[in-house]
């Protein structure tokens, strides 16, 4: 059943750049930065000042009362970007069956505000005050458990914790399973809500994050005067399905997914291999999963998080992963209008690789000023390409070593 294949038929987003996919894409396509103040805690005792925080989000729209008390942010934004992502596959209980439509989404964190919420609870009241609900508010399988409980969905449900690969590699495993014939439709990405103190603290505290005041010098991936990530949050589903599935209900199709590579570095717990062989080796495996060469690869959505050493990193990986497509291959990061949205990254980056694909435009790497002679790829400074777009690689690299890249292919039946 390895020769099944599997097209994309939905998209879901709530981002710092906009709270649906067409707002996501339309901020993408105008530069838009989502960076600003941190207005979600009093940040004068921290170096980091700057966040890429989701605007004008009001859970009660969304969410009874006395349900969104008890979801944590992680899992609210989770369900967001399900909802509309299902919706627009148009899969319902007439024309799929609803045992064989999985959940694989991940969280790098889970319910962050959830567990510095109670820790402040046991600390100030005691711990006959912490919350019944503390623990299913905060576990990271969470995101991925209440879509399947607001969606009815009865299939496989997973979350994977891979730190900033986790739903690239959400995705990658979703494809495998459809692949195999396991599931007909699976709900795909990730969640992340860490703007709190601790999570800020704990970035700011190893050296990882930028501590600009300026939101369009803040996250400048491949810049030499890069100096740390921003960090964002929301959450981005995609809706992965068997193709003759899709066709049978007349679904849309976006794209296909096509290949799918994950590696370890096995070398530090934070510090990616300094040789980029890890994740030019992940980079590989999807090319040939794909059976393309990696000349046809049009694009690269890349990890890019405006830290000195990834940056410098992937391009080398990138080098060693393409070897003379390289040189020609452009590639650039969107890191620079959501910020890094750690577990829930790589499924935003996946979305925006779908819509160039669907739109023939290749995202810009925004707030671009100073080359770096270690990062000399085509990063596509500061203005989006208008180009037929056939293949997207989009690649994700996480604290622990965890390297995942996805490929995208334009459809064709």
């Amino acid at each position: 059943m390895n020769d099944r294949r599997v097209v994309i038929t939905g998209l879901g987003a709530i981002s710092p750049i906009g709270n649906n996919v067409q707002k996501l894409w339309e901020g993408i396509k105008e530069n838009k930065c989502g960076i600003d103040k941190i207005t979600a805690f009093d940040t004068s005792t921290f170096k980091a000042t700057l966040a890429a925080e989701v605007k004008d989000y009001e859970p009660t729209e969304f969410f009874e009362p006395k349900q969104a008390k008890r979801l944590d942010r992680v899992s609210q934004f989770a369900i967001i970007a399900a909802r509309e992502a299902f919706k627009d596959s148009g899969i319902t209980p007439e024309n799929t069956d609803f045992n064989k439509v999985g959940i694989f989404v991940g969280s790098g964190i889970g319910g962050l505000i959830t567990i510095q919420n109670q820790c402040e609870v046991n600390k100030e009241k005691g711990n006959n005050r912490i919350s019944p609900m503390f623990i299913p508010m905060s576990i990271a399988n969470m995101p991925a458990g209440n879509i399947s409980i607001d969606l009815g969905l009865k299939g496989e449900s997973i979350s994977i914790v891979t730190a900033c690969a986790s739903s690239t590699n959400s995705i990658g495993e979703a494809f495998r399973n459809i692949k195999a014939g396991y599931e007909d439709a699976i709900i795909a990405g990730g969640s992340e809500a860490a703007i709190c103190q601790v999570g800020i603290g704990g970035f700011e505290n190893m050296k990882a994050l930028s501590t600009s005041t300026d939101p369009n010098r803040a996250s400048i991936p491949f810049d030499k005067e890069r100096s740390g990530f921003v960090m964002g949050e929301g959450s981005a589903i995609i809706v992965l399905e068997e193709l003759e599935h899709a066709k049978k209900r007349g679904a849309k199709i976006y794209a296909e997914i096509v290949g799918y590579g994950a590696t370890s570095d096995a070398y530090h717990f934070t510090s990616p291999d300094p040789e980029g062989n890890g994740g030019a080796n992940a980079m590989k495996r999807a090319i040939e999963d794909a059976k393309i060469k990696p000349e046809e690869i049009d694009y690269i959505n890349a990890h890019g998080t405006s830290t000195h050493l990834n940056d410098s990193i992937e391009s080398k990986a990138v080098k060693i992963a393409l070897g003379d497509a390289s040189k020609n291959v452009k590639i650039s990061s969107t890191k620079g209008n959501t910020g890094h949205l750690l577990g829930a990254a790589g499924a935003m980056e996946a979305v925006i690789s779908i819509k160039a694909i669907e739109e023939g435009i290749i995202p810009a790497t925004i707030n671009y000023k100073v080359p770096d002679e270690e990062c000399d790829l085509n990063v596509v400074p500061n203005k989006n390409i208008k180009q037929d777009v056939n293949v997207v690689m989009s690649n994700s690299l996480g604290f622990g070593g965890h390297n995942a890249s996805i490929i995208f292919k334009k459809y064709v039946d």
